[in-house]
């Protein structure tokens, strides 16, 4: 079936495909795009249509969006799997985005065992089997939110997100968990004591978070993760198939 899906795909290219003008003014959004070559950037631009075919971006609260709000997403959203494939985004299809933060209900014990519920703003949440939930507002002003959520859809690819996504073949669980784990330490070690950070503090919530937010640091300024734990920058090289300081 191999035939099919390449000519389900030229045909969606076709026929969804963006025009030039199109493309240029949307990547002007993201100066990220700029550093890849016109190879890669033509991958991109592929994803981004195929993207916008498979996944419904919705708004909610009020939003109204356009074409180029989705296209604006899509693009963010295509940036982490550049190097994957956009079979990494399989199992569920929405993209739901409100016009600012939104109200979620949460449970958690603490370390006494008592029982708590909040509601918490967000700017984005990602759940696994189902939709990725944005902020229009911090959407528009940082490509990082749509890049951080993804990156936790990726991480639960194998289940719920705890900073371990399904590594590929040639990689080994043991040096990742090695490498994340002593960064992460480090990271909270230096958070704990009020020392300059080199990734925004919200790295420090948890192993999960610290995945998700090296990862957006590591695909759109990719020379903050390589000077702070050039550890780190190897293993996410070899998991988003991405060497982004030289593309």
């Amino acid at each position: 079936m191999g035939w099919y899906r390449n000519w389900r795909r030229n045909r969606i290219l076709r026929r969804d495909g963006l025009s030039d003008r199109d493309w240029e003014m949307l990547i002007q959004r993201v100066p990220a795009v700029a550093r890849y070559d016109p190879h890669t950037r033509g991958r991109l631009r592929e994803l981004v249509v195929l993207f916008l075919h498979e996944k419904s971006i919705e708004a909610a609260g009020g939003l109204e969006i356009g074409d180029d709000t989705r296209r604006l997403i899509a693009l963010q959203a295509c940036i982490p799997i550049l190097g994957l494939g956009l079979e990494w985004y399989r199992g569920w299809r929405s993209v739901i985005v409100y016009p600012g933060d939104f109200f979620v209900h949460d449970r958690y014990t603490d370390d006494s065992g008592v029982v708590h519920e909040v509601e918490e703003a967000r700017s984005g949440e990602a759940w696994p089997d189902g939709p990725v939930i944005l902020s229009w507002t911090d959407t528009d002003e940082d490509a990082n939110v749509v890049i951080h959520e993804f990156a936790h859809k990726l991480d639960m690819v194998n289940g719920s997100a705890n900073g371990m996504p399904p590594l590929h073949a040639d990689m080994e669980r043991g040096e990742w968990t090695t490498v994340f784990t002593r960064a992460y330490d480090d990271f909270r070690a230096r958070f704990e004591h009020d020392e300059p950070l080199p990734f925004d503090e919200y790295a420090a919530t948890d192993p999960a978070e610290f995945f998700a937010v090296v990862s957006e640091v590591f695909l759109l300024t990719p020379d903050r993760v390589r000077d702070a734990y050039p550890r780190v920058y190897t293993q996410l090289c070899a998991f988003y198939r991405q060497h982004p300081r030289t593309l």
